[in-house]
């Protein structure tokens, strides 16, 4: 259990994966205070289920950020707050680099005026670019190929510029496709706009949408569509408190994989859902999207052997499951 002291920033932690960070650092025993713009968030998931503080406001705003460390006494943060729309990136690059690159050095301008010395960072597959090959260790060259990959491989490189400079020590978990929801269903995916396969495909099974859009079937794959490795939101969260406790207890700065090691194409999870929810969901062919490398599939072996990760639900039929019973509850 943490010391009853420690208090713990999540900034975005009002969102899809934040929020299931914020739950799993409450369960280890740390106060948390969330900072979070809402912008994609759920106030009402942060008031209803994690009962946390809540700072409604931007890390691009540097006053706020300045009243907020001179109140708290952070032992560390966890950086959840980016946008992080592929396509979107590629429309509007201006938004990206803003929020991702620029939000982050202000709140690191902030942590070392603070002098608050640990972040575990949310970073991603998409810095890999399109692997040379798979699964994708830590070490393979990052050309990203789309503005959203390089606004994280951008954090990355500062934060080892400001370990450096300022001992700041950093975890930068790159992960693969985050899915799935709390087991319990008390929280879990809910974008607007929704533009991530399972909840599309859930969605659909509802009835909420008439079919599910399949981007590109002319991939070099064994069924001509995209592969992903989908790895559990609550695992996600386990390797968040890890990569925490492994700074707090003095580890280097330092990047991990987070992924299962597996991947599944789109009409594989299309298919494991129609198992799932016993339902037909009909799909539509369409060309490629723009940014669609054709097969992300992450090693995750240092994850394993340094922090002691253990996935738990590595199975797409368990994921599948959990996502079904959060959608149900949240939109059925």
């Amino acid at each position: 259990m943490a010391d009853a002291t420690e208090t713990i920033l999540v900034t975005g932690g009002a969102g899809y994966i934040g929020s299931h960070a914020v739950l799993a650092l409450q369960q280890a025993g740390y106060r948390v205070v969330i900072l979070d713009n809402l912008v994609y968030g759920h106030q009402d998931l942060v008031k209803d289920v994690l009962q946390a503080e809540l700072v409604v406001g931007s890390t691009l705003d540097r006053g706020l950020l300045g009243d907020l460390f001179a109140q708290e006494r952070f032992a560390a943060v966890m950086h959840f707050s980016a946008y992080a729309y592929v396509g979107e990136s590629v429309i509007n690059p201006s938004k990206y680099y803003a929020n991702n690159v620029v939000g982050t050095l202000s709140l690191l301008d902030a942590m070392v005026e603070a002098g608050v010395k640990h972040l575990v960072f949310s970073s991603t597959c998409a810095t890999y670019g399109v692997p040379q090959i798979l699964p994708i260790p830590e070490d393979h060259p990052q050309q990203p190929i789309n503005p959203y990959g390089t606004t994280k491989l951008m954090v990355e490189r500062i934060l080892a510029d400001y370990d450096h400079a300022y001992d700041l020590n950093s975890v930068c978990f790159r992960y693969f496709n985050a899915a799935g929801a709390h087991p319990e269903g008390i929280l879990g995916e809910d974008h607007d706009p929704e533009t991530h396969l399972i909840p599309l495909i859930l969605q659909t099974a509802l009835g909420k949408r008439a079919a599910i859009h399949v981007y590109g079937t002319d991939y070099p794959t064994p069924d001509g569509t995209c592969i992903r490795d989908y790895i559990h939101v609550c695992d996600l969260a386990d390797a968040h408190v890890l990569g925490l406790q492994y700074l707090l207890k003095g580890g280097e700065t330092t990047v991990f994989n987070l992924g299962n090691g597996n991947g599944f194409s789109v009409r594989q999870v299309i298919e494991a859902a129609e198992r799932v929810t016993g339902r037909s969901i009909p799909l539509v062919e369409g060309d490629r999207r723009d940014g669609d490398p054709p097969s992300l599939v992450g090693g995750s072996q240092r994850a394993r052997q340094v922090l002691g990760w253990n996935p738990q639900y590595s199975d797409i039929d368990t994921i599948l499951t959990h996502a079904w019973g959060w959608h149900q509850q949240r939109h059925g």
